[in-house]
């Protein structure tokens, strides 16, 4: 026989092997939060599109954001414009959407300089904003493309550059509202019942289907 010190050190090596084996054989739980993160990145190609239709008023200005015929964009509507209704549309996983004029179809987009521009085809990223829902319940709207860049306006309904914007500014903050007079065209979901004979006891007391009425 060896030594006890020799025994010893045997005793703790093999001890050594068996946690460094459970740590292998152990996997990590799945991070929700990260699946997503990452799935929000990604245009949904497989999800049902949500579309939905409101107006955006804007904290600064008091006024709702338009977007007008000569691809202008601006934050000095009165309640119920035509040209103040938006069409939001959902494009991923998470909570990026594409937002619409529904008078004139032009998306808001945002170029590399910040600033806020109409065009016929949304489907650039460009075109872009995630929805981020803010302490004080207003939204914010962050462009996917240029990430810390926000939709703003000016006091005086102006857009601002988004490279001059930030998370905790008055301009950003909106809040959704519908149209004036607007009352929703969709049909509530409804459910179909079946109707079942009731239930019967045989002489075994087993439960079986009555015979429907003829």
């Amino acid at each position: 026989m060896g030594s006890p010190r020799s025994v010893l050190s045997c005793l703790l090596l093999h001890l050594l092997v068996l946690c460094l084996q459970a740590q292998v054989t152990v996997q990590s739980p799945p991070n929700f939060t990260q699946h997503v993160r990452e799935q929000s990145l990604v245009t949904d190609q497989l999800s049902r599109r949500l579309i939905r239709t409101y107006q955006l008023y804007s904290r600064t200005s008091g006024k709702h954001v338009q977007v007008l015929a000569n691809k202008r964009i601006n934050a000095m509507a009165e309640d119920g414009d035509p040209y103040a209704k938006l069409i939001v549309e959902t494009d991923t996983f998470g909570s990026r959407v594409r937002v619409r004029g529904a008078e004139t179809g032009l998306y808001i987009c945002m170029n590399k300089k910040g600033k806020l521009i109409a065009k016929s085809n949304g489907k650039g990223k460009d075109c872009v904003f995630t929805e981020i829902v803010l302490e004080n319940n207003y939204t914010a709207l962050q462009n996917a493309k240029y990430e810390g860049w926000y939709m703003a306006f000016t006091r005086k309904g102006r857009p601002r550059k988004g490279s001059k914007t930030r998370q905790h500014q008055r301009e950003v903050h909106f809040m959704k509202r519908l149209p004036k007079g607007h009352h929703t065209t969709e049909q509530s979901l409804r459910f179909e019942f079946l109707n079942y004979p009731p239930f019967t006891r045989s002489l075994r007391g087993q439960r079986t289907w009555a015979s429907e009425p003829r």
